[in-house]
């Protein structure tokens, strides 16, 4: 498989299975496209090896110009001094390495075309590459909206396990403040029935009892001054005038029985009736 269908086998690959993939999306996406820049950086390195391997082969060729210049000068020194045979030495190496010259420049074209090649694929690899990204980045955005979306609606739903968790505590904390509210009210109930005696007091019951009739006493003394201090009757207050109003119209009574000629007439008589 070729650099570039195997970029592009990738490219598609990743955009067809990193949606229903368990892991995170966006670090796969991002995985994948720092490996697409790695293959990318590796292709510009080939075309990089290749252009010097062709330089080396171009600079071999000038060499070998050089020298068939060299030998042509050289037979035409050896023409001019009759000397045939050193001609036509010279005259083969000339041969020779115009032979090579002619290799060297299929090999140089040859490397030049797959140079040609190589940069073509390059560039559309990164153009590939850069399609990748804006889909990349529009993908992960896509998932991190539709993440946040779901943790605000199992926020408000309860569905999420953190909210689930957050739910059962406030049930356990509820639950244990009603049981100690259920025990804080039956120990209030228990002392003030006085079934659950206080630890601190060491007073006996009789004296428990005098201090509840002085702690009354207290009580009826304060409301009845404030009963004055409000222009209220008092119930002794109460009493008392209506003893006086008794006492007077028991005086008025024997005033009147004992200004009366005819209960005078009876008592005599019943005192008579007495004697004899």
């Amino acid at each position: 498989m070729g650099i570039l269908s195997r970029a592009s086998y990738v490219i598609r690959s990743k955009l067809n299975t990193l949606i229903s993939s368990a892991e995170d999306p966006s670090e796969q996406l991002d995985y994948s496209y720092e490996q697409m820049r790695d293959e990318l950086q590796d292709v510009k390195q080939g075309i990089a090896d290749l252009t010097t391997q062709k330089k080396r082969l171009e600079i071999q060729k000038r060499r070998l110009e050089e020298n068939v210049e060299k030998h042509n000068e050289q037979a035409r020194e050896a023409v001019r001094q009759d000397r045939e045979d050193l001609a036509r030495r010279a005259l083969e190496k000339k041969k020779s390495k115009m032979s090579q010259i002619e290799d060297l420049e299929t090999q140089i074209a040859d490397l030049q075309q797959t140079q040609d090649n190589l940069v073509s694929k390059k560039d559309e690899l990164q153009q590939q590459i850069e399609q990748f990204k804006t889909e990349k980045e529009t993908m992960k955005a896509r998932y991190e909206a539709a993440e946040a979306s779901t943790r605000v609606s199992e926020a408000m739903t309860g569905a999420g396990d953190e909210m689930e968790d957050v739910s059962r505590s406030i049930e356990r904390a509820r639950e244990q403040t009603q049981d100690m509210e259920a025990r804080a009210e039956a120990m209030d109930e228990l002392e003030g029935s006085g079934a659950l005696e206080n630890a601190m007091d060491d007073r006996s019951d009789i004296e428990k009892e005098l201090d509840s009739g002085r702690a009354d006493a207290e009580i009826e003394s304060e409301l009845d001054t404030l009963r004055q201090q409000e222009g209220v009757e008092t119930e002794s207050e109460s009493t008392a005038e209506t003893t006086d109003a008794e006492d007077d119209t028991l005086e008025d009574l024997d005033a009147t029985e004992s200004s009366d000629p005819d209960v005078e007439t009876e008592l005599a008589e019943l005192q008579d009736d007495e004697s004899n």
